[in-house]
């Protein structure tokens, strides 16, 4: 039998939540508090790998006394090296190697430049917003890309009449759109391999539904900074672009969205690019390694918690919370409908406290993929609700990590970046009209 659908002989019920909302209380509780004292780096007091460590070590403990903690720890590695796990800190790892190949030879940067040296003065806002949407969606990041465009948002808000709290919410909300529709985004990966759904049927969904609201968006930029009156030098910030070392992200989006396996995209995307950098002399062949490893570096914290956090939901699920969560579940929620209220409301609260929106979503994805297969909830759908979820909740909070940077950077308040966010209401009312008035297919039997 697999060790993921293996049962202690004693099903402990509620107690078995035990592990994860101690956790939850360190981690998020600890964080909140933080947050109000208004320390700096709230959630960082309590990192999050003690935090899940303590988790574990309750599993360990509590539980089935009569068994050697050998025993019981063949439980949590059985479940924390579980293939759907180990698929996501593969394809996140080699995500993180292909924007680091194509940074090292300067291809973000030309892709940024590109686009900043052609947006109309009068279309500022929109722009900005369009070219974090497309600059995030074709990286997949909406960090990396927030971090990158913040400063230049910045430079050209500098010098006009536009209001940096507009500016601060483009940049913002157009990040997210991007990140949340992109093939090769964390969270896209995350969900998708969570709840059984592929990246190409979930961005064509989620186009349907976040398309509209991004348009309508972008529409209110455009009126409200009709008047922006930008200073011609202010247009020097766009800087140089080199087309050739931009392509390895045209490859990677047309690969990705013809179904392509995501690793052979991801690997073609940087041999291409670093083809491209030793025929440019934008790298060496070892600058271009150095920056697959940078890349890869830099998410495996979220490698390591995303074992860690799995075996932590293994002991959960074997010691019978996640059957006690279901049964609950299915006992309050008697629709579909009312369920996917759930799977939407759920990783976005957790996001909004947390301010991560893989974490969430890494929370989150058992619970959900479970309760669809219950209802019947297409696997697409489900990674829609819950990537959804997951990235509202971070943008209507001060303590966002990019809400932050943003901010920061263009020296506005949140209160007058958050009243400028309209793709967040559009984009929630979006979901809840597709949850209202239509349903959800089965998925079809194999």
């Amino acid at each position: 039998m697999n060790m993921m659908d293996q049962r202690s002989e004693k099903n402990y019920g509620f107690k078995a939540l035990i592990p994860l909302i101690i956790f939850l209380i360190l981690y998020v509780g600890c964080g909140a508090y933080f947050s109000i004292k208004g320390v700096e780096d709230p959630f960082d007091q309590m990192p999050r790998y003690v935090a899940v460590l303590f988790g574990i070590v309750a599993a360990l403990l509590f539980f089935d006394r009569h068994k050697k903690v050998g025993d019981k720890i063949k439980v949590f590695y059985g479940t924390a090296g579980n293939s759907s796990v180990m698929l996501i800190c593969f394809v996140v790892l080699m995500a993180s190697g292909f924007s680091g190949s194509v940074k090292a030879i300067g291809g973000m940067d030309s892709i940024i430049n590109l686009g900043i040296s052609f947006i109309p003065t009068h279309f500022l806002a929109p722009g900005i917003f369009l070219m974090c949407a497309l600059l995030s969606l074709i990286v997949g990041t909406n960090l990396g890309t927030a971090t990158l465009m913040a400063p230049i948002a910045a430079a050209l808000v500098e010098g006009t009449t536009l209001n940096p709290g507009i500016a601060a919410a483009a940049v913002i909300t157009g990040v997210n759109f991007g990140d949340n529709i992109s093939i090769i985004s964390d969270n896209t990966i995350i969900a998708t391999s969570g709840v059984g759904a592929t990246p190409r049927d979930k961005f064509l969904m989620n186009m349907k539904i976040a398309l509209p609201s991004a348009l309508l968006t972008a529409a209110l930029y455009a009126f409200l900074g009709r008047n922006t009156e930008v200073a011609a030098d202010v247009a020097v910030a766009a800087g140089d672009y080199n087309l050739w070392t931009g392509l390895p992200y045209i490859l990677v989006l047309i690969l990705g969205a013809t179904g392509t396996n995501v690793i052979l995209v991801l690997l073609s995307g940087m041999g291409l690019s670093c083809i491209i950098g030793l025929l440019t002399g934008t790298a060496t062949f070892f600058e271009w390694a150095q920056g697959i490893s940078s890349g890869m570096e830099g998410v495996f914290w979220l490698v390591t918690f995303a074992i860690l956090l799995s075996g932590l939901t293994g002991y959960v699920r074997y010691y019978g919370g996640m059957d006690w969560l279901l049964e609950k579940a299915k006992r309050g929620l008697k629709t579909s409908r009312s369920t996917e209220y759930l799977i939407f409301l759920l990783p976005l609260i957790i996001a909004a406290i947390i301010s991560n929106n893989p974490l969430a979503i890494l929370i989150c994805a058992p619970v959900v993929k479970e309760l669809g297969e219950r209802y019947e909830i297409a696997p697409t759908r489900l990674a829609c609700l819950l990537d959804i979820g997951a990235c509202i909740g971070p943008m209507i909070m001060p303590h966002g990590t990019i809400m932050m940077l943003v901010t920061g950077t263009l020296a506005t308040t949140f209160t007058n970046t958050l009243r400028y966010e309209f793709y967040v209401l559009f984009l929630a009312i979006s979901v809840i009209l597709i949850m209202q008035f239509t349903k959800s297919r089965p998925p079809k039997a194999e």
